[in-house]
């Protein structure tokens, strides 16, 4: 065969499938192909390639020292629809315990070749990581919380219990009629703050307007850090933001221009030019210098962030292919940040560095 991707997720669904519209031979090796994800995948509306299914648009605020209206709209994706794969994409239900240049070794003993063969299993490693503990309720439960047709992608404001000075969000988001996901969220911690702390703070959040916390939940653990996996794609290819956990879009957006490489005779190491190794490089620093913040600068510091114009926020959300646009944001918001925020900031290596490569 031409391609065989492994692993189903997103990314290896958006890859097998842009592939095999191309015209390849391609393969998806997936131990349960039929499970549905229960994630929820969500993403800024101009983010997502023309097309990408969705189940809500909603308009965006957040919540840090003070509330912000922010001028781009949220998608939250239809999994459903993006699970789909074209009739020509052939699905192996399969476990991977082997690999080599062009073939794999599968657990029943089956060894399949390809003339390319890319990695979309997911992260593996890292130490800092992105968690969350997560319930849908009703519009009417979840309106202490956030309006109708609106997501609040951060709202800092402390639950009414924790027993960590750690700093969490609050993440609300419509997913359907009369349905919304409460989700505390931990941006990101080395190690990954535990799932029982997120559940107690959200409870509290929850107690302190009359809710009952539903026992189903969503549970998020996003490595942040996590090395790059030759041949991968995806969240395992290093395109997960490092400083917000966000990657599906990326991986959405760029699933056609890797099978364009496939179908030329390459591969994934197409995307990673000398300049967006760069900007990965940056954001990698961007996240030593959140975890280098003292809990109570963590709002300050977004509240610095949405206050930045439009494009300066997608040039350290979206773009992974402009250095120069990044790091003039990063400096901008490193000038307009109270002393004592930049101090922390200053002492990081993104910071240090960036100051110092800017002349």
């Amino acid at each position: 065969m031409d391609v065989l991707v492994v692993g189903g997720g997103p990314a290896g669904r958006a890859l097998a499938g842009a592939a095999a519209r191309r015209g390849l031979e391609v393969s998806l090796v997936d131990p349960r192909p039929e499970r549905p994800w229960r994630a929820t995948y969500a993403a800024w509306s101009d983010e997502l390639p023309e097309g990408t299914p969705v189940v809500t648009r909603s308009r965006a605020r957040a919540f840090s020292t003070a509330e912000h209206v922010l001028e781009r709209e949220y998608s939250v994706l239809d999994n459903a629809r993006l699970w789909e794969l074209p009739p020509e994409v052939e699905v192996l239900r399969a476990r991977v315990i082997a690999r080599a240049e062009g073939r794999v070794r599968l657990a029943d003993g089956r060894v399949l070749r390809a003339r390319r063969v890319v990695d979309a299993t997911g992260s593996r490693g890292g130490r800092a990581a992105q968690t969350a503990v997560g319930v849908v309720v009703s519009q009417a439960e979840a309106e202490p919380f956030v309006a109708p047709g609106e997501a609040v992608i951060m709202d800092w404001r402390r639950p009414p219990s924790a027993t960590t000075g750690d700093p969490t969000f609050l993440y609300a988001v419509p997913l359907g009629p009369d349905r919304v996901l409460l989700e505390e969220t931990s941006l990101a911690r080395a190690p990954g703050l535990p799932l029982a702390e997120l559940r107690l703070r959200l409870r509290s959040r929850l107690d302190a307007h009359g809710v009952r916390m539903p026992s189903a939940e969503e549970r998020v653990r996003i490595p942040l850090d996590a090395p790059k996996a030759e041949d991968g794609f995806g969240a395992g290819g290093g395109l997960v933001h490092p400083a917000t956990g966000y990657g599906v879009a990326t991986a959405l957006r760029l699933a056609p221009v890797v099978a364009d490489a496939l179908a030329a005779g390459e591969g994934p190491e197409v995307l990673w030019t000398q300049e967006t190794r760069m900007v990965h490089a940056l954001r990698l620093r961007g996240l030593t210098a959140l975890l280098s913040l003292a809990p109570r600068e963590i709002p300050e510091f977004f509240h610095r962030f949405f206050h930045l114009p439009v494009e300066n926020q997608r040039e350290y959300l979206s773009h992974r292919d402009d250095l120069r646009g990044l790091t003039s944001t990063m400096l901008i918001l490193f000038r307009s940040s109270p002393w004592r925020v930049r101090a922390s900031l200053a002492g990081s290596v993104f910071f240090g560095q960036s100051l110092l490569n800017s002349g």
